[in-house]
């Protein structure tokens, strides 16, 4: 039977998961870097590529590895408090991803989820990600949009984390849909990049920094 303790304990992995998704890290570093709130910015999404059009390549990186990091550290604790469950991982990470794409603290209107799950992916299996990191920069290199790589690889992580959990072992089925819905999620965010990718509207991405007109 399991104690009101560890019961409490598990319930509020998928709690604090999403308070630690929720934060707004590229919406600071935007303010921290460049005094601009980055959603009046470019696309208005707070994710890494925006941060890096409203205030340079250093915050967009920053940006890039704290929201990174918010998935993977909600994966790595919640290993800790459940002795490895896929299960409680896996609640973790999506929980982690709702809260980057739907942070209370921003009327649930977040970013797209990409960078958070990448960091819920190499938590999980590192060579699954490493694979999706290596298609999205393909992706991105030859056609220079960042959408369509990370449309690209959200959707290929199911499949990656199939063949590359364990040698010779799938994924437990958690796993499985729990990419599957985090690959919706990420595609459903970009459903306005998808519509301009199918009319051929899509900005192509660029380091240099657009400054805004006065």
């Amino acid at each position: 039977m399991i104690s009101t303790w560890i019961l409490a304990t598990l319930l509020a992995i998928p709690f604090v998961a999403y308070l630690l998704g929720s934060i707004p890290f590229g919406l600071i570093l935007a303010k921290l870097f460049g005094g601009k709130d980055v959603r009046k910015t470019g696309s208005g999404n707070i994710g890494a590529t925006n941060v890096v059009r409203a205030a340079g390549l250093p915050a967009g990186i920053l940006t890039l590895i704290l929201d990174a990091a918010k998935g993977a550290v909600a994966v790595f604790l919640a290993a800790k408090l459940s002795n490895d469950s896929a299960t409680w991982m896996m609640i973790a990470g999506l929980a982690a991803l709702v809260g980057h794409c739907f942070p209370v603290w921003l009327k649930f209107k977040g970013g797209k989820g990409v960078a958070t799950a990448a960091g819920v992916f190499l938590a999980l299996c590192p060579i699954a990600f490493l694979g999706d990191v290596i298609l999205f920069i393909l992706i991105v290199l030859f056609w220079r949009l960042v959408s369509l790589g990370s449309i690209a690889a959200a959707a290929a992580m199911p499949l990656l984390l199939y063949f590359f959990w364990a040698p010779h072992h799938a994924p437990p089925l958690v796993i499985t849909f729990g990419a599957l819905a985090a690959a919706l999620l990420i595609v459903y965010k970009h459903n306005g990049n998808l519509r301009r990718l199918v009319e051929g509207v899509e900005p192509r991405f660029t380091f240099s920094r657009k400054k805004d007109e006065e």
